[in-house]
């Protein structure tokens, strides 16, 4: 009986302590690290256990490292007084690094929508330099990789559409003050989406106009005031005109519920037939009316 010769089983990757000092974030890291409630956890769990589970690292040029996964422990270490982390040590170079940072926090609880947008956008920056190409604003196809775009590939990754990729990264496109009220839910996604066509300075406008009118914002008027910019006409007083132009319409408007004056007509009445009878017994009262001011 033949013996075959035993695979070596893949070394284990070394876990080494290092110096919290020696650690830095990743360069244009999109995910952000917030004292918030769940930070105060952390802090508490690292504090009583330690930090369990080690940081992904990879060596920098200048010294030191930069950390691939693991931001918000070494956040939580720093904040608990730890002087020392447990890290891995990978060697990786800028895309290789991009990918394993953005996967690693994309599979995080909650994920703001600016940071899932930035995340999308260097993934795909990343594929892109390792010759899966696509087009980043459009819809039209770029290069393939295996048949597949470099947006179909993330999309397929992250249980997403292709298409939702794309308007994720839209949102990249909005100025800061914006891009926060979308993480703070004052705007929802779809008409976040329609602002991202906007030129910065006509954003201004319309977070001036919003602020201004203290009314919130509809996706039907996001359109409109995309449509606005591209006809050229995107200015701060057409952009509060629809803003409130809703707010407006509702006050000039007098609805009258069909359960409200139905007991006042036979039941065999049509609407046609009691909106006639009540703007004849209207048009009746405003001339006794008249007739009573005459006196």
């Amino acid at each position: 009986m033949l013996k075959t010769k035993a695979e070596p089983a893949e070394q284990a990757e070394e876990i080494r302590q290092v110096p919290i000092t020696e650690l830095h974030p990743f360069k244009d890291h999109p995910f952000k690290v917030l004292d918030d409630e769940a930070m105060l956890k952390t802090v508490e769990s690292v504090a009583r256990f330690g930090l369990l589970t080690p940081l992904v690292v990879r060596p920098r040029q200048e010294g030191g490292y930069e950390i691939i996964s693991g931001h918000r422990r070494q956040h939580a270490a720093q904040l608990a007084g730890m002087k020392t982390l447990p890290v891995i040590v990978r060697q990786l170079d800028d895309d290789q690094a991009i990918l394993q940072m953005v996967e690693s926090n994309l599979q995080r609880e909650t994920i703001r929508p600016s940071e899932r947008a930035f995340a999308y956008k260097m993934k795909l920056e990343a594929l892109k330099h390792q010759g899966a190409r696509t087009d980043l604003t459009s819809s039209q196809v770029g290069q393939k990789l295996h048949g597949r775009t470099s947006r179909d590939l993330v999309a397929q990754e992250a249980g997403d559409n292709a298409r939702n990729i794309q308007r994720y990264i839209r949102l990249t496109h909005l100025i800061p003050e914006l891009l926060e009220l979308v993480d703070q839910k004052k705007i929802s996604f779809n008409p976040a989406v329609e602002l991202s066509y906007l030129t910065d300075a006509e954003q201004r406008d319309f977070l001036q106009a919003m602020e201004d009118s203290k009314h919130p914002l509809s996706l039907s008027q996001a359109q409109q005031i995309k449509k606005l910019s591209r006809a050229g006409g995107c200015s701060y007083d057409a952009i509060l005109d629809v803003i409130t132009s809703d707010k407006k319409a509702q006050l000039d408007r007098l609805t009258l519920k069909n359960e409200t004056i139905q007991r006042y007509f036979p039941k065999s009445y049509t609407p046609r037939q009691m909106e006639e009878t009540i703007l004849k017994l209207l048009e009746q009262w405003h001339r006794k009316r008249q007739r009573s001011q005459e006196r």
